[in-house]
């Protein structure tokens, strides 16, 4: 069963600016975390007999992803600064964010704001998806149906919005609200390339991890040239505790 539930409306049609003769440059590089992060928490299935069938071994909390070498996963890299005046095209693609494997996939992803994206229950087993922003609408859908999209939009620029499911309280995402198409998140290893397209300039990169907090680059980029950037985080302090 397939429904369709517009969350926001109002998509932003704006005209795309050129920029004749400029030769696009490329923006690529790592999130590096630096320390030891705090071990995840172990997710005590026992009360839910309908995930236990579906659920990988040992599943625990995603609040960092390392590789053996330090490359950080989940991180949303995007141009913060410099591009403004500039209008782009809102992406007809749509990414998707899905529930199996009794989690959220991926567990951070970017939208261009006014960008449609899908979410889809794949669990065999009903599902709920809450978002919480403070910039744009809240929502909350119910998928009891295996294989149930809704189309959602949203409408403002905010990194991040909190999606969470209200049955499985450790099913949670984060979805960074772009309001130009050139953002990525790094993989398993840490790496990222922001998409072709980014003419050249001077550039304010922001690199935000949803434990592991902000960092920010300048960086200039010529006509035709690549730029390499690292972004150094260390894992969040736990508050003292009351």
């Amino acid at each position: 069963m397939k429904q369709t539930w517009c969350i926001q409306l109002g998509l932003c049609l704006a005209a795309a600016v050129l920029w004749a003769g400029e030769q696009p440059v490329r923006i690529e590089g790592r999130a590096i975390l630096e320390g030891t992060p705090p071990p995840e928490i172990p997710v005590d299935l026992t009360p839910y007999p309908l995930v236990q069938p579906v659920a990988p071994p040992g599943l625990t909390t995603r609040h960092y992803v390392v590789s053996p070498d330090g490359g950080l996963a989940n991180v949303l890299v995007y141009v913060a600064r410099g591009l403004e005046g500039r209008h782009f095209p809102v992406s007809t693609n749509m990414p998707l964010l899905d529930q199996h494997n009794a989690g959220f996939h991926p567990y951070v992803m970017g939208v261009q704001v006014g960008q449609a994206f899908r979410i889809r229950n794949s669990e065999p087993y009903f599902e709920t998806v809450k978002a919480t922003p403070k910039i744009n609408q809240p929502f909350t859908l119910y998928q009891p149906v295996t294989g149930m999209e809704s189309v959602c939009r949203f409408t403002k620029p905010e990194v991040f919005v909190k999606i969470r499911c209200e049955m499985h309280p450790w099913e949670f995402a984060h979805i960074g609200v772009i309001p130009h198409p050139f953002f990525a998140v790094t993989d398993t290893n840490g790496f990222f390339r922001l998409p072709e397209g980014l003419p050249p300039g001077r550039y304010t990169l922001e690199a935000v991890h949803p434990k592991a907090g902000t960092n920010r680059v300048e960086v200039s980029v010529a006509p035709g040239e690549t730029a390499r950037v690292t972004f150094r985080f260390k894992p969040h302090k736990k508050p003292p505790r009351r």
